[in-house]
């Protein structure tokens, strides 16, 4: 009997597939019944690959071999999974299977993987599609009832090959060009591009250039305070007169004013005068948000939990694959299909048991779900439907899953509620003819907000005191209050997201944000892919939640931008380019006519970067005010260099030290004073931030000065001169005087051989620069004034004052806390709390504990042995789910468990920060080590 050979993605789809069906038996890695056989890739089993003599095999990071555009792809397997794509190849090419049915994810991704394997085993046999969004096992059985034929998925499998290839051709023959370009100068200098990676970086970039080149400006604003009968309110001055600035500057707004003579002269004019109020009160209405897509959604996640958009889309992944409780993640759509409506009935019945049941219940008692083009709209769904709730009810989900599925399951229900109401009070007071607002919200009907409670309500707009019709009040007080313009601030990957989804526009309106996505960088699947990315090729830094681009994107941005190659720094051209493939996706675009694109922009690229040298790329390049140190030459700043223009002269100082970008100023400060700092933003090879002072030696080279002592000829340390400095005040130690020193500020009996005080204090303490006032201030008074900008071990900010402590050491006072006094072990002695036991009941195994034979299941944050919650001799097999900054999937912990081997796994960072393949391995007592592949001649390396 023939029989259709279906192909999943992963392994875990082919097991919920063969559940769902039924009628299965497993065999080794593919499971059999009479009408199918059912197996899976693990993810990427083949890339691109050039053909023969169409490749370079030496020398290919020259310009003589570039550019490379052959006149077609190859495919290769990719070694890590090859076991995996000869067993599918076998498979479809069985006598007894004479169809094939792709089940992989229901996208882009999915169609590549697929059509790869298909091509690969060179069969002709028919195809069918599954086109899941859920996965549950009613949804799965429906699939297959309406499985879509081939012809309408090839527009699809295009744009999927096409998005493959043009992202090979822009990113190998760009980075090979760009690090060519690059390493001119000697050495290897990697320099990776990318198609959308860059773009996205150029936004990041244009951002801090934004904040570096950002002058504050001072401004003022008026407050008032007035009695009415009912009571006092506020009021703020507003210029009635204001119209915004034809040129776009965001800094004026109506309430500023930018003398603070006339602002006080508003003030004394209108303090303790009568005024006359009038008000208008509107009712106005608030809609709940659209439904979750992907971008939306990790936007969110990151703004409210600070998840970073890989984790959101690991979460939602497990939430749709293991626990099956939303549908598909990887969308752009936020509207669901128009006949969906009893769908959604049924997922609202059953939501009844669990905790959103109430509101779940009103809604079909209200019978809220109608046709609704906001919700229910076909024009508005691509390939994939809005995130929403399946009718599963969610169980064992760890605390972030938790998070994200009631974000999901609260939207779903808020957009079914009406809207909410409320009623907008504006009021104006009139004092000596000067406008004083004042706006109040009171919330009429909660509306959607009802399923939010508290997480909706604001308190930006407060209610306020009733006033009679054109009512004389009191002005009671008034006070200028002073403020300084802000530099825009620098992108989370919330606000990243909504740019790159924007092609580079920060839209905030939920609709029109929704309208532009057409044309956004990248998809939503790899959006958060490409952040990884950058962050991964040291183009960025994740400080706290903020993303800052290092010296290596600057002096990229810098490159791209002399040799004028829009196509890589542009995001509206690049979100162009991504349009276009959804052009193609809808069989609107032939396959030919964008390849054709494509390769003429990646000719273009290798052309402008052999066209110029490093000395030559036009730029926004200066000349330094000093002259040159050893000829008296004119210096000027090029691409690379501080470089004397005496041709006869090789001064010259690099622009990037340890990951820093020096500014001109600082090189002039440099070359004039022969030292200049300390500087703050230097990294050592582990990614560690440091601060130095760099100093220039008698051969006019840089080099790093840490505030190290300074030895004389006999080899002693030397005493420091303090004569002529102005000390900061008493050591606390030994009440002699401080100064300055170096990187320090020190006791001036704490230097020299003879030295009888230690007192030492940094200049620059936790990414913080402490200013000679406040060190002035620490002596006199024993505490600075509140520090805001301290950067802890783990990135993140906090503020905190220095105080002098126990024998003169200086160390960090915090605020209190606004919430309850401090209770536990940590302040009051008591004994910690027990750690509260895993309770693993109803949740899968991953198979059998090597240490004692139990099972091992995951925990929120590892791996691992049942018994490890034994109060008696408990078991110690455990291993985290990510290991040197690798994910652990589960499927890898499954086959370690079973097989004593993982497959070899790439992307671990060593404790250098250098990438490594290997393979995790079961060792002795059942500790989890690394097997290294063998080099030329060598065996395989096993470490723990």
């Amino acid at each position: 009997m023939a029989k259709a050979l279906i192909i999943a993605e992963k392994p875990s789809v082919a097991s919920d597939i063969a559940k769902a069906l039924g009628g299965f038996k497993k065999q080794d890695d593919y499971y059999e019944s009479e009408r199918y056989v059912l197996s899976s890739a693990v993810g990427h089993l083949l890339g691109l690959a050039v053909p023969e003599g169409h490749e370079v095999k030496r020398g290919k990071w020259t310009f003589a071999h570039l550019p490379v555009i052959p006149p077609h792809f190859d495919l290769k397997p990719i070694e890590k999974n090859e076991a995996r794509l000869k067993l599918l190849v076998k498979l479809i090419k069985r006598k007894d299977v004479d169809a094939l049915i792709n089940a992989c994810d229901a996208g882009r991704e999915g169609e590549l993987i697929f059509r790869y394997i298909v091509r690969h085993a060179r069969t002709t046999k028919p195809i069918q599609r599954l086109w899941l969004q859920s996965m549950t096992p009613a949804a799965i059985r429906e699939g297959f009832a309406a499985l879509r034929d081939d012809a309408s998925m090839r527009p699809l499998a295009d744009a999927a090959v096409c998005r493959s290839e043009s992202d090979w051709l822009v990113g190998i023959n760009g980075t090979r060009a760009m690090t060519a370009f690059n390493s001119k100068t000697g050495g290897f200098h990697l320099t990776t591009v990318g198609r959308v990676q860059t773009p996205t970086l150029a936004i990041v970039v244009e951002r801090e250039e934004r904040i570096k080149a950002f002058v504050p400006k001072d401004y003022w604003e008026i407050h008032g305070t007035f009695d009415a009968k009912a009571g006092a309110y506020p009021g703020r001055w507003f210029d009635e007169s204001f119209s915004r600035d034809k040129e776009g500057d965001t800094d004026l707004k109506p309430e500023r004013v930018w003398e603070l003579r006339r602002a006080e002269a508003i003030r004394d004019r209108c303090l303790g005068r009568p005024g006359v109020v009038s008000e208008e009160s509107k009712p106005t209405t608030q809609a709940a948000p659209p439904l979750y897509d992907l971008t939306s959604l990790q936007r969110e996640a990151n703004g409210r939990f600070g998840f970073s958009a890989s984790r959101t889309l690991q979460i939602a992944q497990a939430l749709y694959e293991r626990h099956k409780v939303i549908t598909y993640p990887r969308t752009d759509s936020r509207a669901l299909p128009e006949d969906y409506i009893e769908t959604v009935k049924q997922t609202l019945k059953s939501l009844a048991a669990t905790p959103y049941g109430t509101f779940a219940g009103k809604i079909l008692k209200e019978d809220w779900v109608k046709p609704n083009k906001r919700i229910f709209n076909n024009a508005k769904v691509s390939d994939h439907f809005a995130i929403i709730p399946t009718s599963l009810a969610p169980k064992h989900l760890h605390d972030d899953e938790a998070k994200l599925y009631d974000m999901v399951a609260k939207r779903f229900l808020a957009i079914f509620y009406p809207a909410a109401e409320f009623l907008v009070t504006t009021r104006i007071t009139r004092v000596e003819g000067e406008p004083f607002k004042s706006e109040g919200k009171v919330m009429v009907k909660a509306g959607w907000m009802e399923v939010y409670g508290r997480e909706a309500q604001s308190d930006d707009t407060p209610s306020l005191v009733p006033v009679e019709p054109n009512e004389t009040v009191r002005t009671s007080a008034i006070e200028v209050i002073a403020n300084q313009t802000k530099p825009p601030a620098r992108f989370t990957e919330a606000t990243l997201l909504s740019a790159m989804e924007g092609a580079g526009k920060l839209v905030e309106d939920e609709e029109l944000r929704e309208a532009m996505s057409e044309k956004g960088l990248g998809t939503p699947a790899t959006r958060s892919s490409v952040i990884e990315g950058l962050i991964y090729e040291k183009y960025i830094l994740r400080a706290g939640r903020e993303l800052q681009p290092t010296a290596k994107a600057f002096s990229l941005m810098a490159l791209l931008r002399g040799l004028s190659i829009p196509e890589l720094i542009s995001p509206e051209l690049t979100g162009d380019w991504e349009f276009k493939l959804k052009q193609m996706e809808r069989g609107r675009l032939r396959r030919d006519e964008f390849m054709k694109e494509i390769a003429a922009m990646t000719r273009d690229i290798v052309k402008k970067a052999k066209a110029l040298e490093h000395d030559t790329i036009p730029g926004d390049f200066g000349e330094l005010k000093v002259p040159c140190p050893k000829c008296g030459g004119v210096i000027k700043e090029t691409y690379k260099k501080f470089q004397c223009s005496n041709e006869k002269c090789d001064f010259a100082l690099w622009k990037i030290a340890a990951g820093r970008q020096f500014e001109p100023q600082e090189i002039e400060e440099l070359i004039t004073r022969r030292t200049v700092g300390p500087l703050q933003g230097f990294r050592s090879k582990l990614g560690r931030p440091f601060a130095a002072i760099i100093k220039l030696t008698d051969e006019l080279k840089p080099e790093f000065d840490f505030g190290q002592e300074e030895k004389n000829a006999a080899g002693e340390v030397a005493e420091v001169d303090f004569t002529g400095q102005e000390p900061l005040g008493k050591c606390p130690k030994c009440g002699a005087r401080v100064f300055e020193s170096g990187m320090s500020y020190v006791c001036e009996k704490s230097t020299g051989a003879a030295k009888t005080c230690d007192f030492r204090s940094g200049k620059i303490i936790l990414q913080q620069t402490v200013e000679r006032a406040q060190m002035t201030r620490l002596l006199a008074t024993g505490k600075t004034e509140l520090l805001p900008k301290f950067i802890s071990k783990k990135g993140r900010p906090f503020a905190a004052y220095l105080v002098v402590g126990e024998g003169g050491k200086v160390g960090f006072e915090f605020e209190p806390r606004k919430t309850k006094g401090k209770t536990g072990a940590a302040t009051t002695g008591k004994p910690k709390e027990p750690t509260p036991k895993l309770d693993f009941r109803g949740k899968e195994p991953l198979g059998k504990c090597p240490r004692c034979g139990s099972r091992v299941f995951e925990s929120e944050g590892d791996y691992l042995c049942e018994k490890s919650q034994a109060d008696r001799k408990p078991c110690k097999f455990k291993t985290g789910k990510t290991i040197l900054q690798r994910p652990f999937e589960r499927e890898q912990v499954v086959k370690l468990l079973t097989t004593g081997k993982t497959d070899l796994l790439e992307k671990f960072i060593s404790k250098t920060g250098r990438p490594f393949a290997a393979w995790l391995v079961l060792g002795e007592n059942g500790k989890v080590t690394f097997e290294f592949p063998p080099r030329d001649g060598e065996t395989a390396e096993v470490k723990s």
